[in-house]
Order: C-alpha cells, then sequence, then structure tokens
C-alpha cells in the first residue's frame, strides 16, 4: 500500500511541468512542502477537464468516497486502489473509466518488518518528482455540499521496494500521462497495462526515522537518511 508521501513542487512548478491551464476554482495557494502526506489531508492533484480541453491542478481529500456511500468514512479505507480488478470493483470502476488523476509526489514511504519493530523507508526516483496513478470522485454531502477526494493505485512491488514492502504506488511515466488522464482515447486494457511496477533501476531507497509514524511530524528531518 501507499499510506505517507511528500511533494515539494510550488504552484508555479507543477503549472509548467504538468502544462495546466485550467486557472484554479480559487486563488492559487501558496504550496508548501509536504514531507509526511497522510490520508484525510488536501493534496495536489491533476484533472483533465474534457468539456474544456484543458488540464486543471487541484487540492483534493485523500481517501476516495465513492458516489454512492451514504457517509464519508469510508474514505479511510479506500486512500489506495489495487490495480487488479480495478475496473470491476464497485469501489473503483466509475472512476477508473471517467476519473483519473495524477497524484504529484516527491517520494514516498513504506515501512519494512525488521524482528518486532517496522523500519521506514523514502522511496524516491534518481532524477526529479514523480506521480502516481490515481482516481478522484464527487460525494455530495448531506449539508448539500460536494467534496472532491481521491485514492493512489498501487500494484506489486518492482525488485527494489520488493525487499521492503510488497506493493508500491504506480508511478507514471510522463509519455502516459495524457492516456491516463483521458486527453487520448484508450481501450481499459490498454489504460490496464499501463499500472505496472516503475524501473527498479530509476528508483532509491534509504532508512529515515521513525517520526514519519506520525502525521504530526511534518518537517525535513523526517525524510532525511538515517544511518543504521
Amino acid at each position: 500500500m501507499c499510506g505517507r508521501y511528500t511533494h515539494a513542487l510550488t504552484w508555479r512548478e507543477i503549472v509548467r511541468l504538468y502544462r495546466i491551464t485550467e486557472p484554479p476554482a480559487e486563488r492559487a495557494p501558496n504550496l508548501e512542502p509536504r514531507y509526511n502526506m497522510a490520508p484525510t489531508q488536501q493534496a495536489p492533484v491533476v484533472r483533465y477537464n474534457p468539456e474544456t480541453g484543458g488540464r486543471s491542478l487541484d487540492l483534493l481529500r485523500w481517501g476516495l468516497v465513492p458516489h454512492w456511500a451514504k457517509d464519508m468514512t469510508i474514505g479511510n479505507k479506500l486512500i489506495n486502489a489495487r490495480a487488479d480488478g480495478i475496473d470491476t470493483k464497485p469501489s473503483f470502476r466509475s472512476a477508473f473509466a471517467k476519473r483519473r488523476c495524477l497524484v504529484l509526489a516527491s517520494g514516498f514511504y513504506e515501512w519494512k518488518k525488521e524482528g518486532a519493530n517496522k523500519q521506514p523507508y523514502a522511496i524516491t526516483l534518481m532524477d526529479g518528482s514523480m506521480c502516481f496513478a490515481g482516481l478522484w470522485e464527487n460525494w455530495k454531502t448531506p449539508e448539500g455540499d460536494w467534496l472532491r477526494t481521491f485514492t493512489i493505485i498501487t500494484t506489486e512491488a518492482n525488485d527494489l521496494v520488493a525487499p521492503i514492502h510488497n506493493r508500491m504506488p504506480v508511478i507514471l511515466d510522463p509519455a502516459d500521462h495524457a492516456v491516463w488522464l483521458g486527453e487520448q482515447p484508450a481501450e481499459a486494457e490498454e489504460l490496464k497495462a499501463l499500472l505496472r511496477p516503475y524501473p527498479a533501476e530509476k528508483m532509491t531507497a534509504y532508512p529515515v526515522s521513525s517520526r514519519v509514524n506520525s502525521p504530526k511530524n511534518d518537517d525535513p528531518q523526517v525524510a532525511l537518511p538515517l544511518d543504521l
């Protein structure tokens, strides 16, 4: 699974790198670096608007709440979506068909079992930031307000991540962003083929402090390498 991650790009950097054309619904926020992003928090995602043909950058709540959910607590269980069966599972099939997004990140954390303890590791790309394959949803609150949420798709771990954890988030190659967002037509099988492990040789992993275990700790020291 992917239960914590980081992102350090500014709003302007994201607009340039991901070719954002749609103006934000509200004044563009000054995105601060996040070193310990946790479920239920607001995070930047990129979406495609088929009506305008443009990309938007929005802050959505992490933890997917399907449109048919009775309450929003289901989102606590849907922070991740397994790639296998994603086009058939009731919680994800509608979003997979119509509401795919890019979840922006600089790295992610996983925990390795070592005896009775778990050692956290930071996992990043050797060159540049990354984005995860995501799905997003609209859910109407009892008060009539719209809540927009997202989930991160996971796949089997590559050779780098496997000794730490058996799954990892799907990291999309930039060449596949347009297809995943829906800017180019694609069949379900073509989309599912993108949900594969990222090449291990392009990634690195290192142990970090157990301070990352608490989402209250969200500072640069959380992501620094730990000498074991």
